[in-house]
């Protein structure tokens, strides 16, 4: 396809050449137009976390860009913007429905282990898994990343523009600044012991020691530096070039703070890592629930086959007319059950087979569904389902041990005046991902290999999310794509470590079970059952008049409120923050995010319905 070179231009934001300091400034950016979580329109859609990246697909939109060409310029922005959960040190995966071939196909881009790493590499001399915290804030923790190979794959198959050109308003944003905001202030407070660690982590977030001031100025003129380098040379300047060499330097050796208490674990990522780096094109995952068609993310991502999973467990039960309480019953059963099941089968299916026919199968979820008391839960951890199909209707329960997944991530929507929609859950792990800021270059590397089992965690069965060189470490991102008559009717997705998959399905139930508008199934209180003795609930969802009848069911719920980093530090116990579209009649496109989840969301679209 043939590119053109357009300008890029944002409201109050323009490419400038003078140098500008890093981190927050007294000086104020063009404040942003406030957030808006739901928009009607025609002509493409753009939800994501912040204002600006929304901004950022929207123009790309307005030029002519695909929905590819708006995904890149909304995931480049967020890496300046919401740098704690997105950008280039990270990876994700990739949902695209083809307008022109009516298709959904997707792109695994998730990290991948260096060469040099093996089974034990999260186990010390005697044997013993490292501390979650300890492996997290590490050079051991960070995966060969993968996001910016996704981009250049997704703009080799769907864009109209470059790579250089979809890169345009994220280095405007970065060299100009944005406007720091209570959410951004609040991200970097929860880091703060963990930044000050690292020279280039704590002169870039914490200039001076001190947290950024709301209403400040932020700016990263290295990131921008960084994203003019990609523009000009491609993105073998990270897979074995000079940013590359910067990045393997940074995990190799970390750059401490003169004083810092951390003992430094080094990790071994090489430029050859880099240089076999590839973004892999797979085919979803798909299944039908209530006549529509789920398309979801295969492994290296446990997301589609569970979510699958779930719904095909929920078609067995008429949900619409049960009472309301019953209804939440079954939700939390069936995401309990597909959990088991998840954790024993499901892994990078390069090293581990996945019986994904099979957990998809009607067979199996009736063998699951069969479990299902409507008068009593569950105890958990429920064991996993016979592949076979063979035993009773017994429940049985497993010695199994929970695995790791951090809980931050970032999800946007787009779609385009094509009819092209993109569903896009990337991350850089745990908030903050591996604290490391590569010097000079502005931006984080992830902990993406602390989502491994450190140790088996199945009992006497094998554990398909152990390390090993090259392996992808299993992921819960759940981007998600539902076709009506072929067509696309949802586009949604959550981040949240492991609760992005009971979100995702708590939604889908919300919307197409239980008639809620889909802004007010995004905004509706949720709980995540993932095979656990409690369920995580939020406190609104506590406060429901359904949880006493939920409770006198034998289901238990809990309230998780500090960081798995530092448990001395508090945090708002929030479960997901989802963004969907819903696509009309004629063209018309319903974008919705959250309202209130950390900070909400910034849904926008070219032309606006009146």
């Amino acid at each position: 396809m043939r590119r053109r070179p357009v300008s890029v231009v944002l409201t109050g934001l323009v490419v400038a050449g003078a140098a500008v300091a890093a981190g927050p400034v007294a000086a104020s950016a063009a404040t942003p137009p406030p957030k808006q979580a739901v928009a009607r329109g025609y002509g493409g859609a753009v939800v994501s976390d912040t204002t600006e990246s929304t901004a950022a697909g929207i123009a790309v939109l307005r030029q002519g860009g695909t929905a590819a060409d708006a995904a890149v310029a909304v995931a480049a922005t967020l890496g300046v913007t919401d740098p704690y959960v997105a950008g280039i040190g990270g990876g994700g995966y990739f949902l695209y429905y083809d307008a022109r071939r009516h298709r959904v196909v997707t792109i695994d881009g998730r990290e991948t282990t260096p060469a040099a790493d093996g089974p034990t590499m999260f186990l010390d001399a005697n044997g013993t898994p490292l501390s979650f915290p300890t492996a997290v804030t590490s050079g051991l923790s960070v995966g060969v990343p993968g996001n910016l190979a996704t981009w250049q794959r997704a703009l080799q198959r769907w864009g109209r523009f470059s790579l250089g050109h979809d890169l345009q308003p994220a280095i405007a944003v970065a060299r100009n600044g944005f406007v720091v905001d209570a959410t951004f202030r609040e991200l970097t407070r929860e880091n703060q012991a963990r930044f000050a660690q690292f020279s280039s982590t704590r002169d870039l977030f914490l200039p001076g020691g001190a947290l950024p001031e709301v209403g400040s100025t932020f700016r990263n003129p290295d990131l921008a530096a960084t994203y003019q380098q990609i523009a000009r040379q491609g993105t073998t300047a990270f897979y074995g070039g000079a940013i590359g060499r910067d990045v393997v330097n940074a995990v190799h050796h970390l750059p401490l703070a003169p004083g810092a208490t951390l003992k430094p674990i080094p990790g071994p990522m090489t430029l050859a890592d880099l240089r076999a780096y590839r973004a892999i094109d797979r085919a979803p995952t798909r299944s039908t629930y209530r006549g529509y068609e789920i398309d979801g993310m295969a492994p290296s991502s446990s997301g589609g086959i569970t979510v699958g999973e779930s719904l095909d467990i929920l078609g067995r039960f008429d949900l619409r007319h049960m009472s309301r309480v019953q209804a939440l019953h079954h939700y939390l059963e069936a995401t309990r059950l597909a959990f088991a099941d998840r954790n024993r089968y499901v892994g990078d299916s390069s090293y581990v087979r996945v019986p994904q026919r099979t957990l998809l199968s009607d067979r199996f979820a009736r063998q699951r569904a069969c479990l299902i008391d409507p008068a009593h839960a569950l105890a958990s951890p429920v064991a996993p389902g016979s592949l076979t199909g063979s035993g009773a209707c017994r429940p049985a329960t497993a010695r199994t041990t929970p695995g790791n997944e951090g809980a931050h991530t970032n999800h946007f929507v787009v779609s385009d005046r094509w009819g092209d929609v993109v569903s896009y859950t990337n991350t850089i792990e745990e908030l903050g991902g591996s604290g490391i800021v590569v010097p000079g270059r502005g931006f984080l590397l992830n902990n993406e290999l602390t989502d491994f089992n450190f140790a088996p965690t199945q009992g006497s069965a094998p554990d398909p999310n152990l390390p090993a060189a090259g392996k992808r470490p299993r992921s819960s991102m759940s981007p998600t794509i539902v076709l009506r008559h072929g067509r696309p009717f949802l586009a949604v997705g959550s981040p949240g470590g492991a609760s992005i998959i009971t979100t995702v399905v708590q939604i889908l139930v919300n919307r197409i079970d239980l008639g809620y508008s889909l802004p007010a199934a995004i905004a509706a209180p949720r709980a995540s059952q993932r095979n656990s003795a409690t369920t995580q609930a939020e406190p609104a969802f506590l406060a429901e008049p359904t949880t006493p009848g939920l409770e006198a069911l034998g289901q238990k719920f809990a309230v998780s409120s500090t960081s798995p980093l530092d448990p001395s530090i508090s945090i708002p116990p929030t479960i997901g923050v989802a963004s969907g579209l819903e696509f009309e009649r004629h063209g018309l496109v319903l974008a919705a995010g959250e309202p209130v989840r950390r900070g909400g969301s910034a849904a926008a679209v070219v032309h606006p319905a009146r």
